[in-house]
């Protein structure tokens, strides 16, 4: 099967993770990072889970899971051992017309969960379109070599140079010849090895006065820390 791959945003949206062990747990987790109001539904929990529920966005159920529990639910994940259950749970979704995930049942899905790379706001997923997800967590670990924190770091310069541009105005379509001179001239690399001098330098000639490398990145720190 060959799958459509798509970003979904979840902020604020209802997601639903029916299981309590490891895998429903890491499932929790990864919907609550993207900013998704969760609930997780069980006979029992982990403890992990209950030590996230003290400190998260985040509602446990304890008891079995009952079809009622995917009303108002952007999306369910089942994660239990029972297959039976699994099946339920897709076959429950389905009627609704509800994305549904089973975890490591790509046969029962309308979607799957790549293994993912993140660097802040870079995303890289990995998928083998459900053949192999041991083999995509191999690439995973591989590639996690590859792209370190300055991916991070030339991703907050961008969009806060983007922002500083669109302030003053500046048409969008001379945007991109901005940004392919900067990249092209090894801006990455300069933040890699921390060459403040010299990004600011690389920054000057590319867009004139008023875009110091420091003065950027910290004004980000500063608007996450409102």
């Amino acid at each position: 099967m060959s799958f459509y791959p798509v970003n979904l945003d979840i902020k604020n949206k209802n997601c639903l993770v029916v299981g309590g062990g490891s895998v429903a747990s890491r499932k929790a987790k990864t919907l609550m990072e993207c900013g998704a109001c969760v609930t997780v539904v069980s006979p029992e929990f982990t403890e992990a889970l209950q030590n996230i529920e003290q400190n998260s966005n985040i509602t446990l159920v304890q008891r079995p899971y009952e079809t009622h529990d995917l009303e108002g639910k952007f999306l369910v994940i089942g994660a239990t051992d029972n297959e039976k259950l699994n099946r339920r749970i897709n076959a429950d979704a389905e009627k609704r017309n509800m994305l549904c995930n089973i975890a490591d049942v790509p046969e029962i899905c309308n979607f799957i969960l790549p293994s993912i790379i993140r660097r802040k706001d870079l995303c890289i997923a990995i998928s083998t379109s459900g053949k192999s997800p041991a083999f995509a967590k191999k690439l995973r670990k591989d590639l996690e070599k590859t792209f370190g924190d300055e991916y991070a770091l030339i991703l907050t310069l961008m969009g806060e140079i983007r922002k500083k541009l669109l302030a003053t105005e500046h048409a969008p379509e001379a945007h991109k010849p901005i940004f392919e001179k900067l990249i092209h001239n090894n801006l990455l690399e300069m933040i890699k090895n921390n060459e403040k001098e010299h990004i600011n330098q690389l920054l000057f000639e590319v867009l004139g006065s008023g875009y110091d490398y420091d003065t950027l990145i910290n004004a980000v720190t500063q608007e996450n820390r409102l």
